[in-house]
């Protein structure tokens, strides 16, 4: 009759309540541990349980799996649910979410299709300011070791210039490829978007193409009786050194704040500007293989002022450019210990004190040339420095302006302004030849 048939049913309700086996569906989340669940529910293999731990989450969804989550208050993300498995959650409005389309793409071949061609991967690797900024270095300094305007453009002067220009990329392509090599994991937490950190280029990849570049460029600096002049061998070869040593274990000098300002004053400095300044007068604009000898890198600095400023001038702006990089790159050096100044003094005072120090060095080299101008003995040379003068006068007004908005803690508007710096360096080489 009906009551007993109403009997038989809460019956049947009472026993599906108190069984371990399906009670856990009907049971508040609170009161029941992921372990619990996990040990009374008895489903098949393919059920993912979400919102436990970063073990059981949706990142582990497969096609068709059935994800249980409640289990705890982390919220698990279905962004990563792509081909369209059921969810089922404790969120009521979760019900009228609509599966997502199985006929997307599987994430492994949209990453495929996205992934950039290798010689935009190469290019990148080169790291293209400091690649650009040692092309525009070494005509610009040829330019102002020759004698005259008119000199520069010959045959002679181009094939030397060429000749040396070459290697010089190479080597600027080994010194910073081998830094990213080395630099991996920290460059994952302060550059992910360099090519090897983001996954676009591997490593073994990485080593082949420095290795071929410095082996290229180490014998042209010596396989030519005449371009492979002393000059161009004290440039490719220190900078190898120095660049090696500067990066790689044990050396590593980078580390060490005071060695590694040694070396960038030294490449930046003496290195490339005495080196393509004595190779210059050596290949370009020398009359005889006596003449050439007596250009050495040690004789130019000593006795020749255009040499002795360029690599004054550079070298300071080159420690300048150095240590601003590496305010936004606090994180990862104090997580890796690398004892930059930044680590050790505060990304505030670094970033103050080469401000100072750039605005400082474009005041005093603008009023020498303005000074300087008014003693030359014509005046195309008067009206040449006293504009390059009044050029650098007004590149110290702008690095002093726009830093007065820029928070030295944030790594993004530290590293806009560093790449303006760059963007003055390179106009200081152009505007270089302007001086002789």
């Amino acid at each position: 009759d009906r009551y007993t048939m109403n009997t038989l049913a809460l019956l049947s309700c009472f026993c599906l309540l108190v069984n371990p086996r399906v009670s856990t569906g009907f049971a508040p989340a609170s009161k029941l541990s992921a372990r619990d669940v996990r040990s009374q529910v008895s489903f098949p293999d393919r059920i993912r349980y979400a919102g436990e731990s970063q073990l059981w989450s949706a990142n582990e969804a497969v096609n068709g799996d059935i994800l249980i989550s409640g289990l705890d208050t982390k919220e698990t993300p279905s962004s990563n649910n792509i081909t369209g498995e059921i969810i089922a959650t404790n969120d009521p409005s979760a019900a009228t979410q609509q599966p997502q389309s199985t006929e997307s793409l599987p994430q492994s071949q949209a990453e495929e299709e996205a992934k950039p061609s290798f010689p935009l991967v190469l290019w990148r690797f080169s790291r293209p300011h400091t690649l650009i900024g040692s092309a525009l270095a070494i005509p610009s300094i040829s330019l102002l070791a020759a004698p005259t305007y008119k000199a520069f453009f010959t045959t002679r002067t181009l094939v030397a210039l060429a000749y040396a220009a070459v290697p010089s990329l190479l080597m600027n392509l080994y010194i910073t490829g081998l830094n990213q090599i080395t630099d991996v994991e920290i460059d994952k937490i302060n550059k992910p978007y360099l090519p090897i950190a983001k996954g676009d280029l591997k490593k073994s990849t990485a080593i082949g193409v420095v290795l071929a570049a410095v082996v290229v460029s180490l014998i042209m600096s010596v396989c030519n009786p005449v371009l492979s002049t002393s000059g161009l061998q004290v440039a490719l070869w220190g900078s190898f050194v120095l660049g090696t040593v500067y990066s790689l274990p044990p050396f590593r000098l980078k580390r060490h704040p005071l060695l590694a300002a040694f070396c960038i004053v030294a490449v930046r400095g003496t290195i490339i500007n005495a080196g393509f300044y004595s190779h210059a007068l050596s290949a370009a604009f020398s009359s005889t293989k006596e003449a050439a000898a007596g250009f050495g890198v040690l004789h130019c600095l000593l006795n020749d002022w255009k040499c002795a400023f360029s690599s004054l001038f550079f070298g300071v702006f080159g420690i300048v450019i150095a240590l601003m990089k590496d305010v936004p790159d606090a994180d990862g050096d104090r997580i890796f210990d690398i004892k930059s100044f930044t680590v050790r003094i505060g990304q505030k005072r670094v970033f103050r004190t080469m401000k100072n120090l750039l605005v400082a060095l474009f005041g005093v080299s603008g009023g020498a040339l303005m000074k300087w101008a008014t003693m030359s003995p014509t005046l195309g040379a008067t009206t040449r420095r006293g504009l390059t003068g009044l050029g650098c006068l007004l590149a110290g007004y702008f690095t002093y302006k726009e830093a007065k908005d820029v928070n030295p803690e944030d790594s993004g508007e530290v590293y806009d302004y560093y790449m303006q710096l760059w963007k003055l360096f390179y106009l200081s080489y152009l505007a270089l030849p302007l001086v002789k």
